[in-house]
């Protein structure tokens, strides 16, 4: 059977894990305080001395919330919106 679907992408189990379990939230520390901002944040204002801190990197390498960026630009497409928001039911009904 032939689809057109991207199958030859070999997606590793630790990326797999690491969607499954990440977090609601990032913690920063600055100034001797700590404070929570949104896991997608690129900066942050430090609630103490109000410096704007980076909290992603802008280099060649990829991280776990690049992973993120791309899935939400796919579900930018209203299309993709249907598909994924039917995806969430049958995999919270599978989960009850």
């Amino acid at each position: 059977m032939a689809t057109d679907v991207v199958r030859s992408l070999d997606v590793p189990a630790d990326l797999i894990d690491a969607v499954r379990n990440f977090p609601t939230h990032r913690s920063v520390a600055h100034c001797g305080e700590t404070f929570t901002v949104g896991p997608f944040e690129h900066y942050a204002t430090c609630p103490q001395c109000g410096e704007r801190l980076k909290l992603r990197s802008f280099s060649a390498n990829y991280e776990i919330e690049d992973v993120f960026d791309a899935v939400f630009e796919w579900m930018n497409d209203p299309q993709a919106q249907v598909i994924a928001e039917a995806r969430r039911r049958v995999i919270q009904v599978d989960d009850d």
